[in-house]
């Protein structure tokens, strides 16, 4: 088994190279997380540990970026530390692989770009925090993150999408485009930092295995969307979904009445939510993206072991 052809643009690393042709399970994980979503020294510890889980659920991590105008799949560690110090970096979504490109930039990759090369690749599982969706109060402002949902044949391992988000609404725009949504040993569709919103899954899965075949199944019978599986947080680091909803809605107000808009918002309100939580926000974040890295380590286990699908 090997890779696809791919553009010139893409480097991937000689580790996953022979994973992948070995068969051996592989797991994506983003970069916009290092790069914009975590101040220093937390980032690169938190890359070194989700990397590091992967690997000791015996799944190989390929943690995607851009380093030199190149999208890399797979890192060396002196180029983790590179992406980590985040000199020059970009924040690439989907429009910013042309312009990032074309100018040699460094780029951590958000959950829609991460995706789209993941799918490109034929990696089938990939790890994460929380999803982008739709801003609250503003419904016609709509991550890139669902469309490309929508469209890319990838198990993708959640705590649900972002808490400063409209979940309603996001969980209904995820109907829509008829991406199933199961639950990890959950009948709930977590709430990011909090194991509750309210919400209901499509469906609920206990084992890995299970999980593998909910999406092996639905790729066989030809649907083109992700499979979302939504795992809670962890119980020890986990926030009462009422507090957390509180410290969102001030946070928003204070963006409003700073005049925050557009890219700036989610950074704002990420590290506002976690000042006026004491720090509880980012505990349960990292702690989420950990337990994710493991969840997904296990489902593409238990994928690989699976007859090989007509997909590959």
């Amino acid at each position: 088994m090997s890779f696809p052809a791919l553009p010139e643009h893409y480097m991937i690393n000689r580790e996953v190279v022979q994973a992948q042709q070995m068969g051996a399970p592989l797991v994506a994980l983003e970069s916009a997380v290092i790069t914009h979503g975590l101040p220093a020294p937390d980032n690169l510890n938190l890359a070194r540990d989700m990397e590091a889980v992967v690997r000791a659920h015996s799944a190989m991590p390929a943690t995607i970026a851009l380093l030199d105008g190149k999208i890399h799949i797979g890192l060396a560690g002196s180029q983790l530390e590179a992406l980590a110090r985040g000199e020059n970096s970009r924040k690439i979504s989907l429009r910013d692989f042309g312009i990032a490109l074309s100018k040699g930039m460094n780029g951590g990759t958000t959950v829609a770009a991460t995706l789209f090369v993941a799918s490109k690749a034929g990696i089938r599982v990939f790890a994460t925090g929380g999803i982008g969706g739709v801003h609250r109060g503003a419904p016609f402002d709509i991550s890139a993150d669902l469309p490309q949902l929508g469209k890319s044949p990838v198990l993708v391992v959640c705590a649900g999408a972002k808490a400063i988000l409209d979940l309603p609404a996001t969980r209904e725009y995820l109907e829509t485009l008829g991406v199933p949504v199961i639950g990890y040993q959950t009948d709930e569709f977590p709430a990011f930092y909090s194991q509750n919103s309210g919400l209901a899954v499509d469906a609920r899965a206990e084992t890995p295995q299970e999980v593998a075949r909910m999406a092996v199944y639905a790729w066989e019978a030809g649907l083109p969307s992700a499979v979302l599986l939504v795992v809670s947080p962890p119980a020890e680091s986990a926030m009462p979904y009422d507090r957390v909803n509180a410290t969102i809605e001030q946070a928003l107000d204070e963006a409003v009445r700073s005049k925050i808009q557009g890219s700036k918002t989610t950074p704002f309100l990420l590290t506002r939510v976690s000042e006026l939580t004491g720090g509880d926000s980012k505990k349960a974040n990292l702690a989420l993206l950990k337990n994710n890295a493991r969840v997904a380590a296990q489902v593409a286990v238990a994928m690989a072991q699976l007859d090989k699908p007509r997909y590959f």
